[in-house]
């Protein structure tokens, strides 16, 4: 047991008590999120098991949506507890646009609460990478911060080093699907031998999964046998 680190939490809590950040009340589960906003977070189930899309109706076991059926993406799973809508909308926009790096934490809290017991424990975590132009327009990667919280949660090692994005691809917020995955082609570069065999690719938000099935192409062609999907929300 790390003593230190312990006590370390108890001072934070003391002096700096988990507030919610939707509500200003105050946190519950050492977390900065209160308790009837948490239950109120719209919860994406039941889902394809490959790309985590909505059912309408409640499954008996795990199954694919049509779009699975039909075009199987490059990826195995996905895991998405939450729905973007709403209050979980509002945590990754204002995070992403606005730099509330607060949320980034409760974010990867969130994910790792979902994934603990619901998951095979990858080798590594990789974040999405951003443009080296996106990212010096932002100051930073939503992904790599909601992972870093992940990762130290699930005590899982980070990738922030083996892919590259090496086209700087246009926003995908008004493309179709079928637009949206001609977009993401050629994308991604792998610039470091990865020897995992099995990897979560992280992101804030799936909309089609172009963007997760383009970077799980490039893995796979690379050596990986298994890429998951971890997501905090489905669009």
């Amino acid at each position: 047991m790390n003593l230190g680190y312990n006590w370390l939490n108890i001072i934070q809590d003391c002096l700096l008590p988990p507030t919610c950040l939707l509500c200003g009340n105050a946190g519950h589960n050492k977390k900065d999120l209160c308790l009837a906003c948490y239950q109120d977070l719209p919860r994406n189930n039941p889902c394809c098991y490959q790309c985590a899309n909505m059912f309408e109706l409640p499954s008996p076991a795990p199954r694919l949506c049509g779009r699975c059926l039909s075009l199987r993406p490059a990826f195995d799973e996905t895991h998405a507890p939450f729905i973007h809508i709403g209050a979980m909308r509002h945590l990754v926009s204002s995070l992403k646009f606005r730099g509330d790096y607060k949320n980034a934490r409760l974010l990867g809290q969130l994910l790792a609460d979902h994934l603990s017991p619901a998951v095979e424990k990858p080798d590594i975590i990789l974040p999405v990478p951003l443009h080296q132009s996106r990212y010096r327009e932002r100051g930073f990667n939503q992904s790599i911060e909601i992972a870093r919280t992940v990762a130290k949660e699930l005590q899982l090692p980070l990738d922030l080093d083996s892919c590259r994005r090496h086209r700087d691809t246009p926003h995908q917020t008004r493309l179709a699907a079928k637009q949206r995955r001609n977009n993401m082609d050629n994308a991604f570069t792998v610039v470091k031998p990865i020897k995992a065999r099995h990897v979560a690719i992280l992101d804030d938000v799936m909309t089609t999964g172009s963007t997760a099935h383009a970077l799980a192409t490039v893995l796979k062609k690379a050596g990986v046998d298994r890429v998951a999907v971890w997501v905090c929300a489905r669009a």
